[in-house]
């Protein structure tokens, strides 16, 4: 740029000196026609490009250093220059309705996703995310969530009705058949303890004992007495054993009756427990007692210190981050690039903010052109404005002469003639 003022300013100096140099010649050569011809273009050409130099220096300094009024027009008018430069930005270069309309033709989605998925892939997010993530769970107090989640869950324990988890339970146990499961364990585990020798023995010794500390009167007395006196432990081990083997056979027996009655009736109170009140009270009594004076947090923490070691070994591994955090990320991001109702929202609500912004800080735009050109002194000030159209202000000088030669020439015609 500079370079092109300095060649347009060569030439405006070229045709001014040639102008001179053509009136300084042609003063010997008045008496003739093309003389005068020549005389009256190169001085017409000489006044007009001397006024043009003159016009042109004086925008921005005195010409000759001479305080000629109404000349250095740029530094005396600066503030109004400032004032009508911040008024052209502000008003017809850069309106918010021109700004805002500019937005409004840009589609933010089709670039935002693209570089979303781009930075997804990048180192930097990367080690962002894993720095980020460390960090949270770093920051994390381990002793305040322990203590909150022990007192949160007593509340819930001892918020929680005892009856409503009896019910539920008594309920499974029906439906499941756990009764007769129960039933089925028990007369196996006694029916293997009957068949013991040791058992018979006992269950002799319990049966004699039975017949000589039962007390009756008359013919049953004397009748269990002689019964007691034949018989021993041994023999009534031997007799009741089988009968109880038998019997409890028979209990194992699905079809029997007395299975059935039996597994009635403990099914008939096992649907009761939750119907008992004094029964229910008590166990929330002791539920309320036992959760208070249970100290957990301490275990909990424990339980949550092993959590966190272990997070922290899946954050350092590269993998885990890309499979669990940034795959989700990228699946989100692509579950909403395929929604169109996201899509709209989004770009509403860029739209949204960016007129938001321009409708706050828009006369910020002018304060920022009046403080650039604040910051220049007037040498500055004049320099960068020569430098930018000093080209075509001394076209105007070259133009000047060439013009005013033509002129020059037209009007020595006309007065030759007349």
């Amino acid at each position: 740029m500079a370079k092109k003022q300095q060649k347009s300013r060569y030439f405006a100096g070229i045709s001014l000196g040639i102008m001179g140099i053509g009136f300084l010649a042609t003063l010997p050569f008045q008496d003739s026609i093309i003389g005068k011809l020549l005389q009256g273009g190169f001085e017409a050409g000489l006044v007009g490009g001397l006024a043009d130099w003159f016009a042109v220096t004086a925008l921005f300094r005195h010409p000759l250093g001479i305080p000629i009024p109404h000349t250095a027009l740029l530094p005396k008018n600066r503030d109004k220059m400032v004032r009508g430069a911040i008024a052209m930005v502000e008003n017809n270069w850069l309106t918010k309705e021109s700004i805002k309309g500019k937005i409004g033709q840009i589609t933010f989605t089709d670039k935002l996703f693209p570089l979303l998925e781009r930075e997804l892939a990048s180192e930097g997010v990367y080690k962002a995310t894993q720095s980020g993530l460390k960090h949270a769970v770093d920051k994390v107090n381990l002793d305040q969530i322990s203590i909150f989640i022990e007192k949160e869950l007593k509340k819930y324990i001892s918020s929680a009705d005892v009856t409503v988890f009896v019910k539920s339970l008594t309920d499974q146990v029906v439906k499941r058949n756990l009764d007769e499961k129960a039933i089925d364990y028990i007369l196996a585990e006694v029916e293997k303890w009957i068949s013991k020798e040791d058992t018979r023995h006992k269950i002799g010794v319990m049966a004699k004992q039975f017949l000589d500390n039962t007390e009756s009167d008359g013919f049953l007395k004397m009748a269990m007495s002689s019964f007691s006196s034949f018989i021993n432990e041994d023999k009534l081990g031997k007799i009741l054993q089988p009968f109880l083997l038998e019997k409890i056979v028979l209990l194992q027996d699905k079809d029997n009756p007395y299975r059935g009655l039996i597994l009635n009736r403990i099914r008939q109170e096992i649907k009761g427990v939750s119907d008992r009140e004094e029964l229910m009270t008590e166990i929330n009594q002791w539920k309320d007692k036992t959760v208070q004076n249970i100290e957990a947090s301490d275990k909990i923490k424990a339980v949550l210190e092993r959590y966190k070691d272990k997070l922290h070994k899946m954050l350092a591994d590269r993998v885990f981050i890309e499979k669990h955090v940034l795959s989700a990320v990228r699946e989100l991001i692509e579950k909403t690039k395929n929604d169109e109702e996201k899509v709209n929202t989004i770009e509403k609500w860029i739209h949204g903010q960016a007129a938001s912004f321009i409708e706050n800080n828009h006369s910020k735009i002018g304060s920022l052109v009046k403080e650039n050109l604040e910051k220049l002194d007037n040498d500055t000030l004049i320099h960068m404005v020569e430098t930018n159209v000093g080209k075509d202000l001394q076209w105007i000088r070259v133009n000047g002469a060439l013009c005013g030669f033509l002129i020059g020439l037209v009007l020595s015609i006309f007065k030759l003639v007349i």
